[in-house]
């Protein structure tokens, strides 16, 4: 056994978090394992690290360890709360091996580990698949119903999604011994693979499915009615359980997600439940006020009073004359945005009219004037 200081071998402090010590160890794991190291010491120090990390890793042992040193773990040593051999005689070759590598090989090598010959799960829920639906601003108003069509991968009626002509048809793959799996040793690791022989199933089908040739599955067309509530805003997700595709041999069917889109709108735009409209307004309509008629989402007219003096980008609202909210009778507000617009061409008699109201609002024209300036200190704010 390494009489080095565990926390000098991970080149840590004895404060060290645990994902401190994880993350020191990973990192010389990676430097010294003998897979990748071909240095005479590389294994040496590979276990001295896989040592020092397996003790400190776990609270008891660490404990123990910062009270007691290598003695907590010595033919004899109290270890602790454990007597005899400390904790699971972890002394000279007792290094559980399994559970450093299982940490090393989940985080280094982006895979899993299991324990045992345990059998695997041969149940593959469906996939979920995804259907792109665009609505027009008027139908998300109201709510509406839509058919779609789309291709899915759906259970096998002839065999109810076995894959198999009967339920005696099924044998056991003699490849992975009905574990789905094959496991092989590669250096210090046992590596396990799907079976290739029986796809991960662990069985081997005798008498195949004549329709889906022991799939269990078959691509067809499907056609489904779909509700979009009243209120439905831009980018909604709308789940339909068990319309998605098949599981595999008879297993849990995946479900369909409906992304929501609403086309850009002539008049309106949407903004969550607020829509907003551009009002253009004559100047004189603008400085003088009065009411004007403008469209709501449901084809109505109502009347919005312009304030007199308004101007171009003034915001004016209608309560409650937006969009509707998903299961609420509340709506969202109607928004108009000024837009004061000036005649390119006039008659002779309106610039007449024009001339005569300009010479009547026209200030004198004198920069020397204090009154003239005093107007032009905010006019940027």
């Amino acid at each position: 056994m390494s009489t080095k200081d565990y926390y000098e071998t991970l080149g840590v402090g004895k404060s060290a978090s645990s994902s401190e010590l994880k993350k020191a160890y990973l990192k010389q794991a990676k430097q010294y394992h003998p897979d990748v190291n071909s240095s005479p010491d590389a294994e040496k120090k590979f276990k001295e690290i896989s040592q020092a990390y397996d003790i400190l890793k776990d609270p008891q042992k660490k404990s123990a360890y910062d009270q007691m040193g290598h003695a907590a773990f010595e033919q004899g040593g109290t270890g602790g709360q454990h007597g005899g051999g400390g904790f699971g005689g972890f002394g000279g070759q007792g290094a559980d091996m399994n559970d450093i590598f299982g940490d090393f090989f989940s985080d280094f090598m982006g895979g899993g580990r299991s324990r045992g010959r345990s059998k695997r799960s041969s149940a593959v829920r469906g996939s979920d698949l995804k259907y792109n639906m665009e609505i027009t601003l008027e139908e998300a108003f109201t709510g509406t119903d839509k058919k779609i069509n789309f291709t899915a991968e759906t259970t096998c009626s002839p065999c109810n999604g076995m894959g198999s002509k009967s339920p005696n048809s099924k044998t056991t793959c003699g490849t992975c011994g009905g574990h789905g799996a094959l496991r092989m040793q590669q250096g210090f690791f046992t590596v396990e693979q799907t079976c290739n022989k029986c796809g991960g199933q662990g069985t081997i089908i005798k008498d195949p499915c004549g329709s889906c040739y022991g799939k269990g599955r078959q691509t067809k067309k499907k056609e489904l009615l779909v509700n979009v509530p009243a209120g439905v805003e831009n980018g909604v997700r709308i789940r339909i359980a068990g319309e998605g595709e098949a599981g595999v041999r008879g297993v849990q069917v995946g479900d369909l997600y409906i992304f929501i889109s609403l086309k850009p709108h002539s008049v309106f735009k949407v903004d969550g439940a607020d829509l907003h409209l551009k009002l253009p307004l004559t100047f004189t309509k603008a400085a003088l006020g009065g009411e004007v008629e403008i469209p709501t989402i449901e084809g109505k007219k109502v009347y919005l009073t312009i304030p007199p003096g308004t101007e171009t980008t003034d915001r004016l609202r209608l309560r409650g004359q937006g969009m509707s909210k998903v299961r609420s009778s509340a709506r969202g507000d109607l928004y108009a945005h000024a837009h004061v617009v000036i005649p390119k061409k006039l008659s002779k008699k309106q610039r007449d009219l024009l001339e005569e109201l300009d010479k009547d609002l026209s200030q004198p024209n004198n920069f020397n004037d204090e009154g003239f300036f005093s107007k032009l200190k905010n006019i940027w704010s």
